[in-house]
């Protein structure tokens, strides 16, 4: 054997060892990248913000359109049935409380169902339903009809409603103070069309074509929200970690990023949609707390809307400067007059006040940011306690109409802020179950709030505005107990 032989011998051996010494390593990297898990949690925080968000926010966001379309619409169409079947205030106010009824009775059994059986079906549901017995609501015969149909309603809205946690359990944790508050954006849209749809529609077509002409924004909806997947996390806690990780894909495919190496592995809940969840030592106190949060955020923002509509069509504000328009009383001597329809500056005034549940939204994103959850419902119920009794004051239509804005403001935020709040404090097995009891109680507050608002101040102003104002202060030393700061934290899959 020559030395070119042996030297090619050699080399052979000696490539046979290299390789036997590397493919056990190569083995045991796939091992490890195979003994690699990630959670939802760390997809989503993985995955960032991304085109898939902003799609996220704009339909999701356009849910709020349609839900404040048909709350607000209560405003606007209540000085038209009053004068159409003259109805006497408690009829009126009755309006309002059947729409929140409605919501309450189907607040709690849509979280419910949306903890079993997944977030989007019920989303989807409250469309259909919100704008079918919408538009049988412009053919109501009677004032009975009109009640029961609206109450119906409410039924719908009270599922649009959980978009808001399907929208949250989406989002990265760092962006939900920003992208969250934004959302009344969508609100003030909404209130702003109906607003504009009765300045323009009522007095030539009436309040009837006003709500066919409303239902638009919901069947546009109910095809864009094919868009919208199933929320990944209510999939993992369900035990369907494949369609899971599906969604996740599909949205890192849309923000150009990708998955954590590994596997999805989180253990599915056997208890969801359980009420045991809400009460049990974790979270008993922060529920209770919350509960009557809720309450006060209702009370106060219908509070505050329907405090303005009133004290504008029955002109009982204190103005310095009345016009001629604002002098035409509601009671008289010789009885009631039952047919005050809103004058062009009715309109721009409520306009304006909507306006301003958007004007301090950077204030509220550094508040969520600076100070937390827990110290911004404070602050916000404390200075709304003031707000309202400002009212009280004698001042130009000017004057109201500022004073008006910044109490939009300040309920809107609070409301904003305990909307974020609860999404954030509750697990995913209990998520939606928590935010409809929350809303379920909310709505106590806004059935009450219309006897105040337009049945006790038609007797006094003051009387009428006060059990708002003492709310907010008792809200704001509940707030400031709660237990539990959620600013920068992960979203809880269980308890």
């Amino acid at each position: 054997m020559d030395d070119g032989m042996k030297i090619q011998l050699v080399s052979a051996i000696h490539l046979q060892e290299v390789e036997l010494q590397e493919k056990p390593a190569d083995k045991q990297q796939g091992s490890d990248k195979a003994d690699q898990t990630f959670t939802v949690e760390d997809a989503v925080e993985t995955i960032g913000f991304g085109r898939f968000h902003i799609l996220l926010f704009v339909i999701m966001g356009s849910s709020n359109i349609v839900e404040a379309m048909e709350i607000m619409l209560l405003a606007v169409v209540s000085p038209e049935i009053r004068c159409e079947w003259r109805l006497d205030d408690w009829q009126v106010a009755l309006v309002s409380t059947m729409v929140f009824l409605g919501f309450m009775v189907c607040g709690v059994l849509g979280g419910y169902v949306a903890d079993r059986y997944g977030r989007w079906k019920v989303v989807f549901g409250g469309f259909i339903w919100s704008a079918y017995f919408s538009l049988l609501t412009s053919f109501a015969p009677s004032y009975g009809w009109f009640i029961f149909l609206r109450s119906m309603v409410g039924c719908g809205v009270a599922g649009v409603s959980q978009g808001f946690v399907l929208k949250t359990e989406f989002i990265p944790a760092k962006h939900r103070a920003f992208l969250l508050p934004l959302a009344t954006i969508f609100w003030m849209t909404g209130s702003m069309l109906i607003i504009i749809l009765g300045m323009l529609v009522v007095p030539t077509l009436g309040w009837r074509w006003m709500i066919r002409i409303s239902v638009t924004p919901s069947v546009v909806l109910i095809f864009l929200f094919k868009f919208i997947p199933e929320s990944a996390r209510y999939n993992v806690s369900a035990g369907n970690v494949d369609a899971a990780v599906q969604t996740l894909q599909r949205i890192a495919r849309m923000n150009r990023s990708s998955l954590p190496p590994g596997r999805l592995v989180e253990p599915a809940v056997t208890e969801r949609g359980s009420w045991r969840t809400l009460l049990n030592s974790s979270f008993r106190r922060t529920s209770i707390l919350l509960w009557y949060s809720w309450f006060v955020a209702s009370f106060s923002y219908y509070g505050s809307v329907l405090s303005s509509s009133e004290l504008l069509e029955k002109n009982l504000l204190c103005v310095t400067n009345p016009d001629r328009e604002h002098q035409v009383k509601h009671r008289h001597e010789d009885g009631l007059c039952y047919c005050i329809p809103f004058a062009f500056d009715d309109y721009q005034t409520l306009l304006i006040s909507c306006l301003g549940e958007i004007a301090l939204v950077p204030l509220n994103i550094g508040l969520l940011n600076i100070f937390g959850r827990k110290m911004s419902l404070t602050v916000l119920q404390l200075i709304a306690a003031i707000f309202f009794m400002l009212i009280n004051i004698c001042t130009t239509m000017f004057g109201f109409t500022v004073l008006l804005f910044l109490l939009r403001s300040l309920v809107s935020m609070n409301f904003n802020v305990v909307y974020i709040y609860t999404a954030e404090v509750y697990p995913t097995s209990a998520r939606s179950l928590g935010m409809g009891f929350c809303t379920s109680f909310s709505r106590i507050g806004g059935m009450i709030a219309p006897f105040i608002a337009q049945v006790l101040m038609s007797r006094s102003v003051f009387l009428a505005l006060s059990p708002f104002s003492v709310a907010c202060l008792l809200c704001a030393l509940g707030n400031f107990l709660l237990p539990i700061e959620t600013r920068g934290r992960a979203l809880l899959q269980s308890s």
